[in-house]
């Protein structure tokens, strides 16, 4: 399996990109993988022509392919103004623009850092909406990191259980490609095919009237 980390951290070293290590680290102890790190910072003028020229550069290009191809992605932004950063939301509007199902039923694995707790619902407010516009398939547990968090209890408990979830979605995922995707049985009391019963909205509308 294909494991591909995206972070969009901007200094050297970075927590974003410490975060991601972990959250990867804890996936693939679970479902072995390949790991690819994508680090934004380094596109960012490849991503800045995309948006003039239409066509990504060489290297944008092999991470956007990387990005398509993988079983399952892992996403860290740093918080700035109560939501992602510019160059992460960049990277991913600019992988639209090429191929807008790139990321159409993927598992993704959602991570930000800042430097307050109060930025947490960044996670819900912000990437989980993002990335379901984007049609994936976001896990449960999102993993959000503040300055306070490193080394405090707690953190390594999310890693883990975000970690678990991502992973049980990419060998779930893999096991159907390489197995084949079956038919889901029908339903009990299904009509066969495609004869389904057809009830007129009058009637139903009627059933729910008062009697007498």
């Amino acid at each position: 399996m294909r494991l591909v980390v995206v972070s969009a951290g901007l200094s050297v070293p970075s927590s974003t990109r410490l975060l991601a290590d972990r959250l990867a680290a804890a996936t693939v102890g679970r479902a072995p993988a390949e790991v690819q790190v994508v680090e934004v910072r380094d596109l960012a003028v490849e991503i800045a022509h995309t948006f003039t020229n239409g066509f990504p550069g060489r290297n944008l290009a092999a991470a956007f392919d990387a990005v398509a191809a993988a079983d399952g992605l892992i996403v860290v932004t740093p918080v700035f103004s109560a939501s992602y950063s510019g160059l992460f939301k960049s990277f991913f509007d600019a992988l639209s623009v090429t191929d807008e199902d790139a990321l159409a039923g993927k598992p993704v694995l959602i991570g930000a850092t800042g430097g307050t707790a109060r930025h947490s619902l960044v996670l819900d407010h912000a990437l989980r909406p993002l990335f379901a516009y984007l049609k994936a398939v976001v896990v449960p547990t999102g993993v959000y990191a503040a300055s306070e968090d490193w080394g405090a209890e707690g953190l390594d408990g999310r890693i883990e259980r975000a970690a678990g979830e991502l992973a049980g979605l990419m060998a779930g995922l893999s096991g159907e490609l390489s197995g084949g995707l079956s038919a889901a049985p029908e339903p009990a009391g299904k009509p066969a095919g495609d004869a389904f019963e057809v009830v007129p909205f009058e009637e139903r509308l009627a059933a729910l009237r008062p009697a007498g």
